[in-house]
């Protein structure tokens, strides 16, 4: 079957996400969009994604848990993870791995955990948006430890990419897709980057406000909603 993806939004734990994405919002907005699967993408944290998937499930909407991962290189990547132990697992690996910059929510916004009623249940001390001290390939290789999904972000955005920040793609990273933003196409990107054309692209929101939630999305041949056949998907989707 076919559905509509956007595998990246950020949530009121991001600290440059709206307070206004909270689970409620998030999968009402989904729904409103025609989406059947999404991604929750914080910033160096996994702790709202699990709140989101169980919620999504009496809504119909697919939650891919996960994070977008800031590498020492200042690279963003999402990671995403099937089982609550996994993603457990590499939220101690961000722990670890997280500066301890205390975070300024008067300068870089609030950073906490709602549950579905909208009651604030946790808030992060540390600045989210920090480098963590791990190189990108020493994530993914992690990622994949855990058998993730790995897919370098926004990788045509000037600042905080793959190839913003190294100028390639390294021959030996190993990832599932890469992502464009909502600011080209993927023909465009692959007229000035021919190299790539035998990569999967998905295209995603990066969505910090309610009404950009689905604002670009993905269309994925998967043969049902379970983690593996989604992964599958990615990886067959072609330019």
């Amino acid at each position: 079957m076919e559905i509509r993806a956007d595998l990246h939004i950020h949530t009121v734990l991001s600290p440059c996400g709206d307070l206004e994405m909270s689970p409620e919002n998030i999968l009402h907005f989904a729904r409103q969009k025609g989406l059947k699967l999404i991604g929750i993408t914080d910033h160096n944290s996994t702790r709202q994604a699990s709140i989101i998937r169980e919620y999504g499930k009496e809504k119909g909407i697919y939650v891919l848990t996960g994070t977008e991962i800031n590498s020492k290189e200042e690279i963003h990547a999402l990671a995403f993870f099937e089982t609550d132990e996994q993603l457990q697992t590499f939220q101690q690996y961000l722990d670890v791995h997280l500066p301890n910059i205390p975070n300024n929510p008067e300068k870089f916004g609030y950073q906490v955990v709602t549950d579905r009623e909208e009651n604030i249940i946790y808030e992060e001390p540390r600045l989210l948006i920090s480098a963590l001290n791990q190189s990108i390939e020493a994530i993914e290789k992690e990622v994949h430890r855990l058998k993730g999904i790995f897919i370098p972000a926004h990788i045509d955005k000037p600042c905080y990419s793959l190839l913003s920040q190294l100028g390639f793609i390294p021959p030996d990273l190993h990832f599932e897709a890469l992502e464009l933003s909502a600011h080209t196409t993927i023909s465009r990107f692959l007229s000035e980057h021919p190299e790539l054309k035998s990569a999967p692209f998905i295209q995603s929101s990066d969505a910090h406000y309610p009404e950009d939630i689905g604002k670009i999305h993905t269309q994925l041949q998967v043969e049902d909603l379970s983690f593996e056949s989604i992964r599958q998907a990615i990886q067959n989707l072609s330019s």
